[in-house]
């Protein structure tokens, strides 16, 4: 097969490769407007790092002519047994409503060069309808194709379900999901995935993991809002609780444990924030075809607030963080990646500026260039400091000691990643960890 790609980001790029690894006959073109990024491609060299296996993979297949990379869709779409697009899409902070800015774009100039007989897969998350009313439409238009016919083209949509870091595995591991618009569109994508996929036999699914088919565009879209929503409405009750604790003098650590003992309870861990270009946004997607979804948009604002939260906690121990020196340790969204979207980073920040304080940030994945790009002052350990709050659980954060922290006043740890054993005489507060400890 002719494969397209469209769009080589942290989730693009990986599905490239393993649809290129898949059969040595198979061409994988992938397309992005980033020349840089096409370059790095053309050369074998992964374009960013921490993705297992992408390097090695990357130097294996460039050079075997089994995947290039262009900016060019009139080189990319044109004779292509399928086009999987994965470009990123947005929602407007302000009204919440998802900015297609970016999939319109890309959409309309692969139309533009679709031929017949070509299956389109949109796997970016998307909100409910959105398939077929609008992609359909717009590539009809612009093609002069009809979708669901051999003379045209197919469409469908099939999500990606992977998590940066360990895509492959991922891929492996779940089954993947796929629903069209017509029956045959459906059968078409589901032989494809089943061509360019493997899987890990499951004992604790109920059918055989592979390609599932969900019968239509709107149950794989749902599918997908579904399973990640359910995340951050989780992580907002474990918050809740949480916060509750701090209240109570208990550690609701404990209860979580004790509560996740039992086979029906499966609560998530409390947090400083909720980041990622997943579980802050596709809530927001389902929310936005589903406005009665009181739960979801309830979970989401208190997700929202809990650096506000943590900062206000650190405050109330020290009566002001006017004037002090605090350190945000973390400005990725999690650890050991490199990547900042919806970081809880900015709220941290943002609340101890509104105090006053003189904040600095610490990213062991990010240089001082890179975060002063940001906006923020870099701090490197062994610099004095009044109050240090843990955002991102990077390994590096779990051996750290006062020495690393000289001057420090109070440690809040927001991912209870540190060893309390390693802060004697320093007051230590998490998420949900009752009254304030001196070790």
């Amino acid at each position: 097969m002719k494969i397209a790609v469209v769009a080589l980001g942290k989730i693009g790029l990986p599905l490239a490769v393993q649809f290129a690894d898949a059969d040595p006959s198979h061409e994988v073109v992938g397309v992005d407007v980033n020349q840089t990024v096409v370059d790095l491609v053309n050369e074998g060299t992964e374009p960013f790092p921490g993705e297992a296996h992408l390097a090695e993979k990357l130097a294996e297949l460039v050079p075997a002519g089994r995947l290039r990379a262009t900016t060019e869709y009139a080189d990319a779409i044109p004779g292509a047994d399928a086009v999987v697009l994965v470009v990123p899409l947005f929602v407007d902070e302000a009204t919440g409503q998802p900015d297609f800015g970016w999939m319109d774009d890309a959409t309309r100039s692969l139309a533009q060069h679709l031929t017949p007989g070509t299956l389109v897969s949109y796997e970016t998350t998307l909100p409910v309808g959105t398939t077929r009313g609008r992609w359909k439409p717009m590539i009809e238009e612009i093609s002069g194709l009809t979708e669901g016919s051999e003379a045209g083209f197919h469409l469908v949509f099939s999500p990606e379900r992977v998590l940066t870091g360990r895509v492959f595995e991922d891929l492996r591991r779940y089954p993947k999901l796929v629903g069209g618009l017509t029956a045959s569109g459906t059968e078409r994508a589901v032989a494809f995935y089943e061509a360019v996929l493997t899987f890990d036999p499951r004992e604790d699914l109920p059918r055989p993991n592979g390609v599932w088919d969900m019968g239509t565009a709107e149950a794989a879209e749902m599918a997908k809002l579904a399973e990640t929503t359910y995340r951050d409405v989780n992580i907002g009750l474990a918050n809740q609780f949480a916060r509750y604790a701090d209240t109570v003098g208990i550690d609701v650590q404990r209860v979580i444990e004790a509560c996740n003992s039992q086979p029906f309870s499966h609560i998530h861990n409390p947090g400083i924030a909720v980041g990622g270009h997943c579980i802050p946004v596709y809530p927001r997607l389902y929310l936005s075809t589903d406005a009665d979804a009181t739960v979801v948009r309830t979970a989401r604002e208190a997700n929202a607030a809990m650096p506000e939260y943590a900062v206000a906690r650190a405050e109330s121990l020290l009566g002001s963080l006017s004037g002090l020196r605090v350190v945000v340790l973390g400005a990725s969204y999690r650890g050991r990646v490199k990547e900042t979207a919806f970081s809880g980073v900015f709220g941290t920040v943002e609340a101890l500026r509104q105090r006053g304080a003189r904040v600095l940030v610490h990213d062991p994945m990010f240089s001082d260039e890179e975060l002063a790009a940001h906006g923020w002052d870099a701090y490197r350990l062994g610099e004095d400091v009044d109050v240090a709050i843990v955002q991102a659980d990077h390994p590096e954060y779990a051996g750290l000691t006062p020495a690393d922290l000289p001057g420090l006043k109070l440690l809040l740890d927001g991912r209870r990643i540190t060893d309390p054993a390693a802060f004697t005489g320093v007051p230590r507060l998490t998420i949900g960890g009752g009254e304030p400890v001196t070790a």
